[in-house]
């Protein structure tokens, strides 16, 4: 083979090349066109919507449910909205205490379905530890300021900041943690859990997942995230689980729903 002409001295070799190529073209196409500000506005919407959806549905939340469901059914339509649409349907028919119990089943007591997302990519280790120090640094770094209630994985926590801060950085996170969304998704269709529909919804505003992204969330099914002895036993045997099932993590605190916020999304 020839040696190679001096305008391309320097670059990564053939090999690196080409797989980069194929990794490119992977990758789904997205539009140059940015966002109007009626899409921005509705976009910010939805993910608010999806924070709202996805917390405790305490008391303030539960009368709130005639609100929602209006501001559902007024969005523009689309895959999210009519998933939203969807959910609210059943929401808005349920007893207070059915909800309750229905949310504590599905996020606090099926572990393969909790709402703490950097478990799902960095599991019992000590890069979680980092990973949430760096989410919360980047909130503040943009000036918002959680209420301390939640880990800043909390995925209502990452959903308000996303509507906050815009597509961009705002939604970065969720893109970081695509696999783990996709994996709760699946618990929670599998399980047949109305919530089902507030992720499918929310993985319809992000990136179409890749073979990659699927391969890796059918290996993170069936293995589970990293682990790493720590000196711990946090999770005991995993009463609800089989030995070897995916046991995600216990000690993250309760639910907690944020105060109410004004209606542009702000705390």
């Amino acid at each position: 083979m020839s040696p190679l002409p001096n305008s391309v001295r320097g670059y990564p070799p053939p090999a690196t090349v080409r797989t980069r190529v194929k990794a490119a073209l992977r990758r789904p196409h997205r539009s140059a066109a940015p966002l109007t500000p009626e899409e921005e506005e509705t976009r910010a919407l939805l993910l608010r919507l999806m924070s709202l959806l996805l917390q405790y549905p305490d008391a303030s939340l539960t009368a709130a449910r005639p609100v929602l469901t209006a501001t559902v059914g007024a969005l523009p339509p689309s895959p999210a909205a009519e998933r939203l649409a969807a959910f609210t349907q059943w929401f808005a028919g349920q007893e207070p205490d059915a909800l309750e119990r229905h949310y504590v089943e599905t996020f606090d007591l099926r572990r393969r379905s909790g709402l703490y997302l950097t478990y799902y990519l960095h599991g019992d280790t000590r890069r979680r530890g980092m990973a949430l120090l760096t989410l919360a640094q980047r909130y503040r770094a943009t000036g918002w300021d959680t209420d301390g209630g939640e880990l800043p994985d909390h995925l209502p926590v990452v959903l308000e900041y996303a509507s906050l801060a815009g597509p961009r950085a705002g939604e970065a996170p969720l893109r970081l943690h695509r696999r783990g969304l996709e994996l709760i998704h699946h618990a929670l269709a599998d399980g047949g859990s109305p919530y089902r529909h507030v992720l499918a919804a929310l993985l319809t505003l992000l990136p179409p997942a890749t073979e990659a992204d699927l391969k890796a969330v059918a290996e993170l099914a069936a293995q589970g995230p990293p682990a790493e002895d720590v000196g711990l036993d946090p999770y005991g045997a995993g009463e609800f689980a089989p030995p070897g099932a995916f046991v995600p993590p216990r000690q993250a605190p309760p639910t907690v729903m944020p105060p109410p916020s004004t209606p542009e999304g702000s705390r």
